[in-house]
């Protein structure tokens, strides 16, 4: 079992969480979700959800999946209520364009309305769309990956899970931002050319010449977890800006 990591200084300890296919898929181009986990993974994924600060995700992923990104278990939502914690962590969403649903469950749902991360510019329009449904700011313009785990950061986000979708995914890694990857694989293929992926192409600093280091390999019946942890010592090596990711 690893030692707890240390914290990052001036912004959270970031867990990258996805599930794939074996072809890397992160669901396909039919008007329905792929389910690529089971119920052993999703009490998995709640309990890491409950061990998290906030939840981060990008409009893309809010238009597709509709999450709440919400605890499930109640024994983990009143353990946190009793540890001095609020139920839920805070969720938190990027946007560029704004182009958000105020009936979506995210924005409907849980004790605390999530923070929306935008452009400087689009924060008075984004604001007028979702009212009182999400507290909107200011994350650079453009969009500044740094910025914005620095400001979750000032608001006390100490451990911040990340759960996609592909851009922000990669978007995140690129910039040497990810200090733990959950990678769970499903056990089958999709071949599926327009579907989305983990990661969209990018210069990496987590290459052949700076590898991850392999934490747990946990079989969870035919799929997989794999942790992983970069090296976020590793200069950014480049890839599509946040405001690409966030769209």
């Amino acid at each position: 079992m690893d030692r707890p990591a240390p914290l990052p200084a001036g912004r959270p300890r970031v867990l990258l969480s996805c599930a794939a296919s074996v072809d890397g898929f992160i669901d396909d181009t039919s008007e329905h979700r792929l389910l690529l986990s089971h119920a052993e993974d999703l009490d998995r994924v709640d309990a890491v959800r409950a061990a998290s600060d906030a939840i981060l995700v990008g409009a893309g992923t809010v238009r597709a999946d509709d999450p709440r990104l919400l605890v499930r278990s109640a024994a983990r939502r009143a353990a946190r209520s009793a540890a001095g914690r609020p139920a839920h962590p805070d969720r938190v969403v990027l946007t560029t364009g704004g182009r958000l649903d105020p009936a979506a469950r995210i924005f409907t749902t849980g004790d605390r309305p999530p923070l929306v991360f935008c452009p400087d510019g689009r924060v008075a329009a984004t604001s007028a769309l979702l009212a009182a449904g999400a507290t909107v700011l200011a994350g650079g313009d453009p969009l500044d990956l740094r910025r914005v785990v620095a400001d979750l950061h000032g608001r006390g986000v100490r451990r911040l899970m990340v759960e996609g979708g592909g851009g922000v995914h990669t978007a995140f890694l690129s910039a040497g931002l990810v200090d733990e990857i959950q990678l769970v694989i499903a056990p089958f293929l999709l071949g599926d050319a327009g579907g989305p992926r983990f990661t969209r192409p990018a210069a990496f600093p987590q290459g052949p010449a700076r590898p991850m280091r392999l934490a747990e390999a946990r079989p969870l019946g035919d799929h997989v977890l794999l942790r992983y942890l970069p090296d976020t010592e590793a200069a950014p090596a480049g890839g599509p800006t946040p405001e690409e990711a966030a769209r």
